[in-house]
């Protein structure tokens, strides 16, 4: 190995979240690669959906027969797919910028409409992926306390107002919200846009987990022009490896965040395959799946009812996810998180979503065969008192 030379070590341009392993692994990364790579792992970590059959994948798997990877595709995405996007969210008018993965988007969304005097704000509890990346274009991001019960666990209205000022250019409403599933009703949406266009600021409307809700509204009705509505096939098309998702918003916005795009080459041609396949039969799949997803809850509500110390901020859930706080049983999330995955349950301890909250609660998906809540609903009881202090 040569020696005589100087390695560089350049100055990271960015602040990014630290993600903190668990003990034995020197990085995230191979953390994830060893959960991904175990088949036996029940996965309630991620918020992925393991409840498709096959009509998504048999879709993907002919576009491969036909060798339609060895071409690249419309730069901007297949236009069939676009337009059955804007029918899901029933939009008419609204431009549609399909990119790879909702994380894209969200990142253009920054890069293209923040400016260095601009403050954002976001929740605590949040999806800290887009703090990240506003901080790269803005001069703050205010993260706003949300985990308590006057606030029924989400950013609102009043709190918005309290922590702007005239230099806040976005408001980040993750509906529902990842990771406590709460989310917005139609009144609080509408005053949400009041603010907006009092004060003309940009409203980021996460719909990621939209579908699990039990009813749900969307802000772009109501401040049209000023709305980017974040669009993702990662949860309940159960596409999350795939890669692909979408913004949403009038045509001079989405111009300006096409002007940032770098992926100028399309995305991946069998993720489009099999997010049309997956809009089209969507009236097919979608009830039973919801309805899986609320009895997985029911029995995750049932069980934690039953044991002392902890509780659910927010039930029902109107995502896919839900949080159970074990702060009064002194138990440290990341310890119980270790402990599960030591009986083959991959879950998420607080602070991968909250750097204020984080030591109060583990986050768990359900959107996962029954069977596998079982082995939960049994298994956890079990860690809670085998930790308990």
């Amino acid at each position: 190995m040569r020696t005589d030379f100087d390695i560089k070590n350049p100055k990271k341009k960015f602040k990014k979240t630290e993600r903190v392993p668990p003990k034995g692994y020197d990085n995230a990364n191979d953390f994830f690669e060893d959960m991904y790579m175990d088949e036996n792992m029940i996965w309630m970590g991620q918020n992925t959906n393991h409840l498709h059959d096959d009509t998504i994948a048999n879709a993907m798997i002919d576009a491969i027969r036909m060798k339609t990877y060895c071409r690249y595709p419309a730069p901007e995405g297949f236009s069939e797919l676009k337009k059955l996007v804007l029918k899901d969210l029933g939009f008419e008018d609204e431009e549609v910028l399909l990119t790879s993965g909702a994380t894209e988007s969200l990142y253009l969304c920054m890069q293209a409409l923040l400016t260095p005097e601009d403050n954002v704000i976001l929740s605590d509890p949040g999806y800290f992926i887009i703090g990240d990346f506003a901080n790269r274009f803005a001069n703050e991001v205010r993260y706003v306390p949300i985990y308590d019960e006057k606030y029924g666990y989400k950013l609102t209205p009043d709190l918005l107002r309290e922590n702007m000022d005239e230099n806040t250019r976005m408001a980040i409403l993750i509906d529902p919200l990842n990771p406590l599933g709460s989310s917005y009703t139609e009144d609080e949406l509408k005053e949400f846009a009041e603010i907006a266009k009092e004060n003309d600021i940009y409203l980021l409307h996460d719909v990621t987990y939209k579908d699990f809700a039990r009813e749900h509204f969307l802000v772009e009705n109501y401040a049209p022009g000023q709305t980017l509505t974040i669009y993702s096939f990662s949860k309940i098309f159960g596409m999350a490896g795939l890669r692909i998702g979408g913004v949403v918003s009038s045509k001079p916005i989405i111009d300006a965040i096409k002007n940032a795009v770098v992926n100028d080459l399309g995305v991946n041609i069998i993720s489009q395959y099999g997010a049309i396949a997956g809009l089209k039969s969507k009236d097919v799949w979608f009830e039973d799946m919801r309805q899986t997803c609320f009895e997985n809850q029911r029995l995750i509500k049932e069980m934690v009812d039953t044991v002392d110390g902890i509780f659910l901020p927010v039930y029902p859930s109107d995502a896919n996810m839900m949080v159970i706080d074990i702060y009064d049983t002194g138990i440290n999330p990341k310890d119980l998180s270790n402990y599960l995955i030591q009986k083959g349950l991959f879950t998420r301890e607080g602070e991968y979503t909250s750097d204020e909250f984080g030591e109060r609660y583990l986050r768990v998906s359900f959107s996962i065969p029954t069977e596998e809540i079982k082995i939960f609903c049994e298994e956890f009881p079990k860690a809670i008192e085998a930790l308990r202090k």
